[in-house]
């Protein structure tokens, strides 16, 4: 593994040519797509990336260089393994941040992504959450920052079914530093102006949001950008807070590769609203 780039690994699938790209969340690593593997496997060959600083991309080179994190050179982490593996125009997965890292990887480098299928998508941040974005710039560099992550899981998924993806993130956030964790918070700055960018620009890439009905922080405003933009559809799925590939794996895989199947065909009737 080239330790200037980001850790990566594949599953080849043994005839199809077409590629599943996952991205994870602050806090996680590609761990957090286990209960995908198995069933996209099948009809796909896959990339599952640890972002800077996460999972086994933590002891990059890359990651000594005190370059400032922005959208934009995170997203040309994720080009640069994409180049590298000579991958063709691809399906991109992402789940929580993840989401945003797609699509910024739609605006930077759309001849490289087929469809989008987003998971818990972060596409505005309401009261709660710039409320939430407000205390941790004023304590990131107080605090431990295990407290901050502990807190943050705890407010978007505070149910007992949400326990499983909160208890993972939180482990997955353990690997992180304190200096990293700051670097990755002082990204909240740029995502209002970023997340209206998205919102007023319709891309033209087929895109499925997969949301659980108590995703309470961002499902609303999920809803309102499917209506606006042409080749957006929604799923929203019951008893599911916002990590619905952790926690509705079996629906959240059936929904994602239908989706997938179906933009081989004329018409997607079985996503229209």
């Amino acid at each position: 593994m080239n330790k200037r780039m980001l850790y990566h690994k594949t599953y080849i699938h043994a005839s199809s040519k077409e590629w599943v790209v996952f991205i994870h969340g602050a806090g996680g690593s590609s761990s957090v797509w286990h209960k995908q593997i198995r069933d996209f496997r099948k009809e796909f060959n896959l990339l599952l990336i640890d972002l800077r600083g996460h999972g086994r991309s933590a002891n990059s080179i890359k990651n000594l260089f005190k370059e400032k994190y922005t959208f934009q050179a995170v997203t040309r982490d994720i080009v640069e393994v994409l180049e590298h593996l000579q991958l063709p125009p691809a399906h991109i997965v992402g789940v929580s941040l993840g989401t945003i890292l797609a699509r910024q990887l739609a605006e930077l480098a759309p001849e490289r992504v087929k469809s989008m299928v987003m998971a818990g998508a972060v596409t505005r941040l309401n009261f709660t959450s710039r409320f939430l974005v407000l205390m941790g710039n004023t304590f990131k560099s107080i605090l431990p920052y295990m407290w901050l992550y502990r807190l943050f899981a705890f407010v978007i998924m505070p149910r007992k079914n949400h326990a499983e993806s909160r208890n993972l993130f939180v482990r997955e956030a353990k690997r992180l530093c304190q200096k990293e964790f700051i670097r990755w918070f002082k990204l909240t700055k740029d995502i209002n102006p970023l997340l209206n960018y998205f919102k007023e620009k319709d891309i033209n890439i087929p895109t499925l949001y997969i949301m659980g009905d108590e995703d309470i922080m961002f499902l609303e405003p999920v809803k309102k950008i499917v209506q606006s933009h042409k080749r957006a559809f929604l799923k929203v799925i019951e008893s599911c807070g916002h990590v619905v590939n952790v926690e509705q794996p079996e629906q959240f895989n059936q929904l994602s590769l239908q989706f997938l199947r179906n933009l081989n065909q004329p018409i997607q009737n079985s996503f229209e609203q």
